[in-house]
C-alpha cells in the first residue's frame, strides 16, 4: 500500500488528487500567451495569500533559493543585520549572509522558545549610527516547531530604518500573516508547504521600501536578481525557464486556498495544533514548546522518551502503520520527533497518525493501555464541531 503512504512531515506534504490532475498534462510552451495567463492569474491570487498590494514573484527554486534571494537583492557585502536564530533554518539565514561578506549580528535564543521581541528592540536602540540594514526572522521555525511574533517584532523595530525580512516558507496560509499591515519588507515562501504541491517553486514579495534599498545593493546575483524577475512580470512571464508543471499545479491550489478562505484554514490550522498537543499530553509525552501560543499551527515538536530511541518508534510507524513523520534536526537529532499538519491534511489524517503513534508506544512499551490520545484527538474534534 506504498501509494496511501500517511506523509505528516513538514514538507513536501500530501498533494490534493485534482492539483496532481492540474500538473498531469502535456507541455505547455512557457512564452506562450495562455501560459502568460496563467502567470497573471497566480501572481494576482498570490498577493491574495500574502495580504499585500505589491507584487509577488515566482522563482523556480527551493524556498532556500527565496531566501538567498532575500539576502542578495538587498544587503551589501559588509552590511550589518540581525538575524534571529531558534532553530535550524534561522541558522540558515545566519550561513547565507555570511557567505555574501555580510556582518551577522546573530541572537540565538532558547530551542523551543520565540524570538523575543524586546531583545530585537535592546539591540535596535543600541544602534546609534543605524548601521543594522536588515532583520531576518522565521515566521514559523519548522525545526522545532515555533510560531514567531511578526507583528511583535515589527512593532519592537519601530522606527529603525532596517528592512524586516520574513521567512514564511512554511507559515504562509498556515498562520495569519497580512505582510502590509505588519509592515513586512521582504517576505518568502514555499511550494511544498501549505500550498500543496511538489517542492520547487518559492515566492517572494517585496515591498517599496524594499525596492529603494535594492537600487543601491551592490551584492552579487544572477539567476535570483529581483529586478529581471519584477521586469518580466510586467510581461506576465518568467526572466528564466519556469517549472510549467508546478505552475499550473499552483493555480488549482491558490483556488483550493482562497475557495476555503484563509480565515477558515487559520482556524483549521489551530484545531490541528490542538488536536495533536492534546494526545501528546494525554500520552503522558513531553511537548518541545509548552506556550500554546507561540506553538506553531503548522507542526508540533514532541520530546523523545528517555527510555525509547526514536529509530525505533520511526521503524515502527514506517514498517507496520506507513505513517512517516519527522525525526529532530541538527542539536535536536534523536532528541524530538515532529507531527506535521500542513497542507493536505483532514481530521481523520491527524486521528490515524496518533493511533499509530499509540501503538508504536504501546509496542515499545512507554504506555500500557491504548486509546487515550485517541478518546484526546476525538474530544477536540468534537468540541470544534459543536463550537462551528
Amino acid at each position: 500500500m506504498y501509494e496511501k503512504q500517511l506523509l505528516l512531515i513538514p514538507g513536501p506534504t500530501m498533494i490534493p488528487p485534482r492539483v496532481l490532475r492540474a500538473m498531469s498534462v502535456p507541455p505547455m510552451g512557457h512564452r506562450s500567451q495562455k501560459f502568460s495567463q496563467v502567470v497573471k492569474e497566480v501572481s494576482e491570487n498570490l498577493k491574495k495569500v500574502f495580504q499585500t498590494k505589491n507584487d509577488v514573484y515566482i522563482l523556480t527554486a527551493s524556498g532556500t533559493g527565496a531566501m538567498e534571494a532575500a539576502v542578495t537583492n538587498f544587503v551589501n557585502p559588509g552590511d550589518k543585520v540581525l538575524v534571529l536564530v531558534n532553530g535550524k533554518f534561522g541558522d540558515r539565514f545566519a550561513k547565507i549572509n555570511k557567505r555574501y561578506g555580510v556582518e551577522v549580528i546573530r541572537k540565538d535564543f532558547e530551542l523551543g522558545k520565540p524570538a523575543d521581541p524586546k531583545i530585537v528592540k535592546e539591540i535596535l536602540l543600541e544602534d546609534k549610527g543605524q548601521e543594522i540594514k536588515a532583520v531576518f526572522v522565521q515566521q514559523n521555525e519548522t525545526s522545532t516547531g515555533i510560531l514567531n511574533n511578526i507583528k511583535a517584532i515589527k512593532e519592537a523595530m519601530a522606527d529603525h530604518p532596517a528592512l524586516l525580512i520574513v521567512d514564511s516558507i512554511s507559515g504562509m496560509a498556515v498562520a495569519n500573516f497580512p505582510v502590509d499591515e505588519w509592515g513586512a519588507d521582504v517576505v518568502v515562501a514555499g511550494s511544498q508547504k501549505a500550498f500543496m504541491l511538489p517542492p520547487g517553486l518559492a515566492f517572494i514579495s517585496v515591498s517599496e521600501k524594499a525596492w529603494k534599498v535594492n537600487e543601491t545593493c551592490k551584492n552579487y546575483n544572477f539567476y535570483f536578481d529581483l529586478q529581471a524577475a519584477r521586469k518580466n512580470l510586467t510581461k506576465d512571464t518568467t526572466p528564466f525557464t519556469p517549472a510549467t508543471a508546478l505552475i499550473l499545479g499552483l493555480k488549482e491550489s491558490l483556488n483550493i486556498i482562497l475557495n476555503e478562505g484563509l480565515e477558515n484554514i487559520y482556524k483549521k490550522q489551530e484545531k490541528f495544533k490542538e488536536m495533536v498537543r492534546e494526545a501528546v499530553k494525554a500520552l503522558c509525552l513531553e511537548l518541545l514548546v509548552k506556550d500554546e501560543k507561540s506553538a506553531s499551527p503548522a507542526i508540533t515538536a514532541i520530546k523523545v522518551p528517555d527510555n525509547i530511541q526514536w529509530k525505533d518508534l520511526n521503524n515502527i510507524l514506517l514498517n507496520d502503520f506507513n505513517v512517516q513523520i519527522a525525526g529532530g534536526q541538527d542539536d535536536l537529532k534523536g532528541k524530538i520527533f515532529r507531527i506535521g499538519h500542513i497542507g493536505y491534511v483532514q481530521d481523520m489524517d491527524l486521528l490515524t497518525a496518533v493511533a499509530a503513534l499509540e501503538m508504536a508506544l504501546y509496542k515499545l512499551g512507554f504506555i500500557k493501555e491504548l486509546g487515550i490520545g485517541v478518546k484526546a484527538c476525538q474530544q477536540v474534534i468534537l468540541k470544534h464541531k459543536e463550537e462551528a
